[in-house]
């Protein structure tokens, strides 16, 4: 029980890696708030924890919406009066293509989506950490952020802005024993990286670069995450992980 009576916010929580970790925290004693855009998937979030014998709480929100993240925050600590832990893991990518075509609302909507609201989520929570003196906020980016991949490169970018924010909130919360760490994951297979691992063309391709020779899974990250979440890695801020089968080693 690593994670006893300590609260977590996870966005993007409903599904893929966001709803492993959810569950795997809730495993380990902590009460978490899962958060989508979408009730319907937040629904089947909740069947898919009590069949695995886990509680989770969860609530609509709109990450490209600041309104909406304050809301997730204030039911969060109406209901538990604090919050320990953050994860970061909502994301978009709606543009699929070379970076020429995109347009001014693909990149609006990707930074708001995969930066802004990383750092709005981290600024509602911060009163609450400070207060407690100890906090842990998680950021999940990509290797896409390391490495450019073909059709991808709004998302690229906008992962590496999310790498330079985990350092800066790192650098400038760390007196306040706030941990913010990132885990970069590599080709994971979940609905949001359909468009990679369903393409048998730029799967085989990408397969061939990856050192393991498989795509991973969302439990493949649950470890990782469980790990910044926690006490034993206190002494850890500012770092990013990548967990990608070798592909960027």
């Amino acid at each position: 029980m690593f994670l006893k009576n300590k609260t977590a916010i996870i966005s993007g929580g409903s599904k893929g890696i966001g709803l492993e970790i959810a569950k795997t925290y809730a495993q380990n004693g902590a009460n978490v708030v899962i958060c989508s855009r979408q009730k319907e998937n937040l629904d089947l979030a909740l069947v898919s924890a009590k069949k695995e014998g886990v509680s989770l709480n969860a609530i609509t929100c709109n990450t490209a919406e600041s309104n909406s993240i304050k809301k997730v925050v204030d039911y969060t600590l109406e209901r538990f009066s604090t919050i320990d832990i953050l994860v970061n893991n909502a994301a978009t990518s709606p543009y699929f293509g070379p970076i020429m075509k995109s347009t001014e609302k693909d990149w609006e909507r990707v930074f708001k989506v995969n930066v802004q609201s990383y750092f709005e989520f981290a600024q509602q929570c911060f009163p609450s950490m400070k207060q407690n003196k100890h906090g842990k906020i998680i950021n999940i980016g990509s290797v896409a952020g390391k490495t450019p991949m073909d059709g991808l490169g709004i998302y690229s970018v906008s992962k590496s802005a999310v790498m330079m924010l985990t350092k800066v909130l790192a650098k400038e919360l760390a007196p306040d024993n706030i941990h913010v760490n990132a885990i970069l994951p590599g080709l994971i297979k979940t609905n949001f990286s359909k468009a990679l691992w369903d393409n048998e063309k730029i799967s085989n391709d990408l397969l061939k670069m990856i050192p393991m020779g498989r795509i991973g899974e969302p439990k493949d990250i649950v470890g990782i995450a469980l790990y910044l979440a926690s006490e034993k890695s206190n002494f850890i801020t500012g770092s990013l992980f990548s967990i990608d089968g070798g592909l960027t080693t």
